[in-house]
C-alpha cells in the first residue's frame, strides 16, 4: 500500500470485516484497530491471522487513545459515521500529537468543514482546530455507488498532516469557539464574556472589531489569544 513503510504504526477506528486492516499489515504497518462490534470478532481473527495486528474491541470514544497507544508516532485511518468523526478528529488533533498523520473518509459535508477557508458557509469550529494543528486536503470524494447498500450521502476521504501548534493553540481555540456560539454578532458582542474589553484586545490584534466570527483565519485567532 502507497504511503506505508515497514514499522509505521496505524491505529485504525473501525476495523468492520477486516478488508483494509489487512491491506494495511500486509504492506508492513503495525496496527492496532478498533472495532466497537465483538460480532466481528471471529472474522477479523481469521482475515488477520499471522499479521501484525492488535485487534481492540472497544468503543473508540471511550477510550483514552493518548495512553492507549505505545510511545511513538502513529498515523489514524478510519472511516466515520458523522456522530463520531468530528469529535474523534478534533480531539486527536487537539490531544494526541503522536498521531502525526490522519487519513479519514467522512460524510463530504463534514470534510468541507475541516478545510474550509474563512468567510465561506461551511467554516466553522473545526476548521480552526484543523488549521492550526494540520494542513488538510480532501484527497478524493467517494460516490454512494460504491458502497453495498448505497447511503443517502457522498463521502470525501480528507487528509490531516499535524504541524507544530503554538502553546497559545487551545486559548485561540476557546475563544473561537466562544465567537462561533454567537456567530451572527460582531467580535466586539460576541467576546465580551471572555475578554474584558474585547475592542481593545480586537484592535491590538490587528482586528477590526465590528468582524463576525467566520470572518477571521486561525493566524487570527492565534493572534487573539496572544494580544
Amino acid at each position: 500500500m502507497a504511503g506505508v513503510e515497514d514499522g509505521t504504526q496505524v491505529v485504525e477506528v473501525g476495523a468492520g470485516t477486516g478488508t483494509l486492516t489487512r491491506a494495511l499489515a500486509a504492506a508492513g504497518a503495525s496496527v492496532v484497530a478498533y472495532e466497537i462490534d465483538s460480532g466481528l470478532k471471529p472474522v477479523l481473527e481469521e482475515v488477520t491471522a499471522g499479521l501484525d495486528v492488535d485487534l481492540r474491541f472497544a468503543d473508540v470514544m471511550k477510550v483514552d487513545l493518548g495512553k492507549d497507544l505505545a510511545p511513538g508516532e502513529w498515523s489514524m485511518v478510519a472511516n466515520l459515521p458523522y456522530n463520531v468523526g468530528t469529535p474523534l478528529v478534533l480531539d486527536a488533533l487537539r490531544r494526541i500529537p503522536r498521531i502525526v498523520t490522519l487519513v479519514v473518509m467522512v460524510q463530504r459535508e463534514v470534510a468541507e468543514r475541516f478545510v474550509a477557508k474563512p468567510g465561506g458557509r461551511d467554516y466553522g469550529l473545526p476548521s480552526i482546530v484543523a488549521g492550526i494543528h494540520s494542513e488538510a486536503s480532501v484527497a478524493f470524494n467517494v460516490p454512494p455507488q460504491v458502497f453495498l447498500p448505497p447511503p443517502s450521502v457522498t463521502s470525501s476521504v480528507v487528509v490531516l498532516r499535524r504541524v507544530k501548534a503554538p502553546e497559545s493553540a487551545e486559548r485561540a481555540i476557546e475563544i473561537a469557539s466562544t465567537a462561533f456560539k454567537q456567530r451572527r454578532k460582531m467580535l466586539r458582542r460576541s467576546l465580551d464574556g471572555i475578554f474584558e474589553s474585547p475592542v481593545a484586545v480586537l484592535e491590538s490584534a490587528g482586528i477590526d472589531p465590528t468582524s463576525r466570527a467566520e470572518d477571521l483565519s486561525p493566524l487570527e485567532y492565534l493572534a487573539l489569544a496572544s494580544a
